[in-house]
C-alpha cells in the first residue's frame, strides 16, 4: 500500500470518527432542547416542555415551590406521602391544570377544588395539551400481598409529544412493563430498597431498555442514600452511549 493511500484512509477514518461523534452529541442535544428538568425533592419535579410545565408528585414545603411556574399537567403515581400531598395540590392546581392519577389516588382528591382530573388504568392512554400519556404499570418483584407496591394500584407513565419520549418510573421494580420500553429519550428511575429496587437491578433494567438519558431519582433510603454513582459506573461500563445525569434532589442541609 503506498503512503499515498494510507493518508487517505487515516483522514477518512478521522472523518468517520468526527461524523459519528456529532451525530451522538446532536441527539444529546435535541433531548436536552426538547425538555428541561427542574428537581424539586426525591420523587417531585418539573418538567419544562415546549413551553409547558410537567409536574410530578409535588410534594413538600410549599417553599420549594415559591417561584414555580403554574403547572399545566401533574402527573401523580401513587397514594404514599412522598407522592400524594393534597395540601401542595390545592396549592398549585389552577381550574386548568390537568391532574393524571390512578383510580387509587383519584379516590382521595375529593378535597383539591381545582384542576381537571383523569383517570387512567394502567396500559390506557389520554391525551391533553398536546401531550399523549400513556400510563405504565409499577409495582414490586416478587408480587405478594405484602408488598409496598401492588400491581395495578399505581401507575408510572410515559408522556410523549413529537419525537420525544420521557417515561416516569414511579415506585417499582425492574419489571417487564419498563424493560419492554422501547425508543425512551429521557427516563427518570427509582432505586431505593426496600420500597422500589437496588442500584442494581435498577441498573440491569434501564441497560435492557436503553434510553437515551436516564435520571436516578427516588434514591432516599431508610439507612440514607442509594449509591448512584456506581449506579452510573454499571450503565456506563457496559453502555456508553446512555447519558447518565445526576442532579440535586436532596438538600445538603
Amino acid at each position: 500500500m503506498t503512503t499515498r493511500k494510507i493518508i487517505f484512509l487515516i483522514v477518512l477514518g478521522l472523518a468517520l470518527i468526527s461524523i459519528i461523534k456529532m451525530n451522538n452529541r446532536e441527539d444529546k442535544v435535541s433531548v436536552a432542547n426538547a425538555v428541561s428538568v427542574d428537581p424539586v425533592s426525591h420523587a417531585s419535579m418539573i418538567l419544562n416542555w415546549d413551553g409547558k410545565a410537567i409536574y410530578t408528585d409535588p410534594v413538600g414545603s410549599g417553599e420549594n415551590f415559591f417561584k414555580t411556574p403554574t403547572p399545566d399537567l401533574i402527573l401523580l403515581t401513587d397514594i404514599h406521602g412522598d407522592h400524594l400531598d393534597l395540601e401542595r395540590l390545592q396549592d398549585l392546581s389552577t381550574d386548568n391544570t390537568i391532574i393524571v392519577a390512578p383510580e387509587t389516588v383519584a379516590d382521595k382528591l375529593n378535597s383539591v377544588q381545582a384542576g381537571i382530573l383523569v383517570v387512567l388504568k394502567n396500559g390506557e392512554t389520554a391525551n391533553h395539551i398536546g401531550f399523549k400519556i400513556e400510563a405504565i404499570p409499577m409495582y414490586n418483584l416478587p408480587e405478594t400481598e405484602k408488598s409496598y407496591h401492588t400491581k395495578g394500584r399505581g401507575n408510572g407513565y410515559v408522556i410523549e409529544k413529537g419525537d420525544t419520549r420521557v417515561y416516569v418510573s414511579g415506585d417499582t421494580s425492574g419489571i417487564p412493563e419498563m424493560r419492554n420500553l422501547r425508543d425512551i429519550d429521557i427516563a427518570f428511575v427509582a432505586m431505593n430498597l426496600p420500597y422500589t429496587m437496588s442500584v442494581e437491578e435498577a441498573a440491569d433494567a434501564v441497560l435492557e431498555f436503553k434510553p437515551k438519558q436516564v435520571y436516578p431519582y427516588h434514591f432516599r433510603t431508610p439507612e440514607g442514600f442509594s449509591d448512584v454513582a456506581k449506579f452510573k459506573e454499571i450503565v456506563n461500563s457496559q453502555n456508553p452511549k446512555i447519558e447518565v445525569i445526576q442532579l440535586e434532589w436532596y438538600s445538603k442541609s
